[in-house]
Formats: structure tokens, C-alpha cells, sequence
């Protein structure tokens, strides 16, 4: 949904965009022919399971276990949703991307009440990540994988060329707030005549995502009119009108390129970014990047995945072992280091292993910082049944659509519109 992954970097590269595939479980009985209970979870670009899965079955040799990966998560998704309409073909275990999550909690009754079927596991996750997963009727739907707090990333040497005071106290007030940044990328802009970020989608999300309420209410009427977006997209259109943005849309090749050619000074980068940085930025730019915990207006979270059981598993009760197992602090320890998937669980996020972890590329001890912005979140963010879509399909695109010269204000009416068009 959110093209979104590539991880920390070095120790720190290669988050995770976590979660599902495509395929039916084992056999029609789910034993095989030697008795083993055969499971199977669907996963998307990397979770780090691979040798965590085999590390299980050692454990439990009357288990079997196959992974089935999906390349993309809007491919994985698509799957599972077609599949929950028949009714059948799901995995034991099916990964869910924080991004759909809000069309599968509209569809909770067909997936397992983890405290029922599960074992004890409360208390382990950020509360914020474990209420987003929570039915309005009190079921646990899923276990918390990774997660995708927000930070700040900012070319120091880019700063320094536009005036901005790049020591402790200046880059603090710089990001202290929404209105401070942009005061500082007006600033940017006129003095180098050059983007202060990539693209105006990039900035409102984030923004967005800060808010209690995403485009719904929790009685699921759409507020896109009246949940202060239209400020928001205010904010975010002037800075495109004073030349701010860059234009370029996240995830194509011109993105990509901009990273290299220094196209902005600044990029919202939740902790799976830093690997896409690296990237594309190249060893010609290595240690010109820096990254904060000064985030405009205290921060966020922006990604993460879950782990789910629907009711069409033949072995639910070993399916939820199974995934609270994957999502123990110890094991999202070691999938961190196979795969830099930021852990949601609290243990996790004060272990060493992850705090003392260094990304070379940008010389920083990264580890510990996400973890203090993970701390920082305080609400999970109501998202009804369209949620994704409205911000995908209508909200994203109308963006573009100012940066590439539609008056804001009837690009913010077919916003409104279309999204009312769609929850129809």
C-alpha cells in the first residue's frame, strides 16, 4: 500500500515491509503424510523468518512449517481479501500491513481472538501497537511485528548552504514544529532556489498520521471535512506554492534519482527508510546525511505489520504459537539483525542489541533513537474501512495534482468529493 521498506541501513538497512501471501494451507487435512501438524504463514518482502522458522520446527518436531512470500505488499493483500470473500485458501498465519489493517478489522469476525486461543502475551507490545489491533468488542485480532517510527532526515551540508543553523539548538527549533519547518524551508528555498523536500504526499501522511482520528470516526462516518485535513493540505500546498517541493513522487525513478542529484534538504523517514537513503543516495553522499528526533510536532508512526490467524486455519491453537513465538522480543531480536525489521515490543526496543546497533552511513547510533521515538507515540490512530484507499487512491494523487499546477482549493473539493463518492 505504502511503497515502503528498504530498512536502517548497514545494521540498520532493510526494514520490513512485513506481511502475507497468497497460497492455501498444507494439505486439505493439514497433517502430512508422516503426521506432522503441517502450518503455514504468508509473509511479504522481508520479516527475517527464514531461519527463525527452522529454528521452530527444531523445537516442535511435530510441526511443520512453509513460508509463502509475496514480492509486494498491495499484491499480498489483494490475495488475502479475494480469499476471505471464498471463504477459503487462507494461510494459518497471514500477515497483515498496518495499512490494510483497517479493511481487516471491518472483517474481524473471520479471524481468531488471539486471548482466546493464544497464549498469555499482554504486556509485551507498545500499547499504542496493540490497540490498533484491538476489535471494538475487545478481540486481539493480531500479534505486533515491526513497527515505523518517525524521524527526521536532513542533508547537513544542504542546510548549511541555505543559512540553516545546523548545531543542537538550531535543528531543534528547525523541527519543532510543522509551522517551523516550513518556515525554514520558505527560507531554504529562496536562498538556493532549490526543494526543501521531495514531494507534498511525503509531508501531509505524516501529518496526517500524528492525528487520533485518520479519515474516519470510530463510528466510521467519514470526517475528511471536519478532522482538520484541510489545514493540514493548507500547510502542505503553500510550501509546494513557495516552491518547497521538489514534485517528485515516492517509489519511481526520478524519486530515487533525486536522492543522488541533492533534488531536497530534508526527508520524513520512518526507520525503514534509512536502507532506501542509503541506496540511493550513494557512498558519494556517506555521512552527509544526518537524522533527529526532532520531529515537527513530536512525531509518529508511519508502517508495521501484524500477525494474524484466520478462522479458516484446520490448527488455530498451534497457529497462535506460532506467531507469538515470531513475535517474542527475543525472536523480533533476531529478525531485526537478519532483516533491520524495527521490533514493537518492549523488551525488544531496550536491548542492546538494537540500541547499541550503529548505521555507518549515517554515523549514528540509530538504534536507540527509534527506539526513544517508538516510545514517543502515545495513540494509535483510528483508521475506518477505506482509510488506505482515501489516502492512496484520492488524497495522494490530488497532491500531485497541485504540484503539477491545479489550484489547492478545487483539488481539495474533488478530494472531498471522491471520498465521499467512495464510501458510498
Amino acid at each position: 500500500m505504502r511503497n515502503r521498506r528498504a530498512g536502517l541501513g548497514s545494521l540498520l538497512a532493510c526494514t520490513a515491509v512485513l506481511a502475507a501471501v497468497t497460497t492455501a494451507c498444507g494439505s486439505d487435512s493439514g497433517t502430512s503424510a508422516d503426521g506432522k501438524i503441517e502450518l503455514t504463514i504468508a509473509t511479504f518482502n522481508q520479516f527475517g523468518y527464514e531461519e527463525l522458522l527452522k529454528e521452530y520446527e527444531a523445537a516442535h518436531p511435530n510441526i511443520k512449517v512453509s513460508e509463502r512470500k509475496t514480492g509486494q505488499a498491495a499484491d499480498h493483500h489483494k490475495n488475502l481479501f479475494t480469499k476471505m470473500a471464498a471463504g477459503s485458501g487462507l494461510s494459518d498465519v497471514e500477515g497483515v500491513e498496518e495499512g490494510y489493517l483497517s479493511q481487516v478489522m471491518t472483517r474481524a469476525g473471520q479471524f481468531n481472538n488471539l486471548k482466546e486461543i493464544g497464549p498469555n502475551v499482554d504486556g509485551r507490545w507498545l500499547d499504542w501497537k496493540t490497540k490498533s489491533v484491538t476489535a471494538k468488542g475487545g478481540e486481539l485480532i493480531g500479534y505486533g511485528t515491526d513497527i515505523g517510527p518517525l524521524a527526521m532526515c536532513y542533508r547537513k551540508d544542504l542546510l548549511e548552504a541555505g543559512g540553516i543553523p545546523t548545531d543542537e539548538a538550531g535543528i531543534a527549533a528547525t523541527f519543532a514544529t510543522w509551522d517551523s519547518y516550513f518556515a525554514a524551508g520558505k527560507q531554504y528555498a529562496e536562498k538556493t532556489g532549490k526543494a526543501w523536500f521531495d514531494s507534498a504526499a511525503q509531508i501531509f501522511n505524516p501529518m496526517h498520521n500524528q492525528a487520533e482520528l485518520g479519515y474516519f470516526d470510530k463510528d466510521d462516518k467519514l470526517v475528511i471535512d471536519s478532522n482538520g485535513d484541510k489545514a493540514i493540505w493548507g500547510k502542505v500546498t503553500a510550501a509546494v506554492a513557495q516552491g518547497q517541493s521538489a514534485k517528485l513522487k515516492a517509489w519511481t525513478p526520478e524519486w530515487e534519482t533525486g536522492f543522488r542529484e541533492s533534488a531536497f534538504a530534508t526527508k520524513t523517514c520512518p526507520a525503514w527508510l534509512l536502507g532506501n537513503i542509503e541506496k540511493n543516495s550513494g557512498p558519494e553522499h556517506k555521512g552527509k546525511w544526518v537524522v533527529t528526533g526532532s520531529f515537527p510536532d513530536g512525531g509518529g508512526n508511519w508502517g508495521g505489520s501484524f500477525l494474524t490467524v484466520p478462522k479458516q486455519s484446520k490448527h488455530p491453537k498451534e497457529a497462535a504459537e506460532l506467531a507469538a513465538w515470531l513475535t517474542a522480543p527475543e525472536q523480533q531480536i533476531k529478525a531485526f539483525k537478519a532483516k533491520n525489521t524495527f521490533p514493537s515490543q518492549l523488551e525488544a526496543l531496550d536491548n542492546p542489541e538494537l540500541t547499541e546497533s550503529t548505521n555507518e552511513y549515517f554515523g549514528q547510533q540509530v538504534g536507540k533513537l527509534y527506539a526513544e521515538q517508538a516510545k514517543k507515540v502515545d495513540v494509535a490512530q483510528y483508521k475506518g474501512p477505506k482509510d488506505g484507499q482515501i489516502q492512496d487512491d484520492i488524497v495522494g494523487p490530488a497532491l500531485l495534482s497541485v504540484e503539477q499546477g491545479t489550484n489547492a482549493d478545487e483539488a481539495w473539493k474533488k478530494v472531498v468529493e471522491d471520498a465521499q463518492k467512495a464510501t458510498k
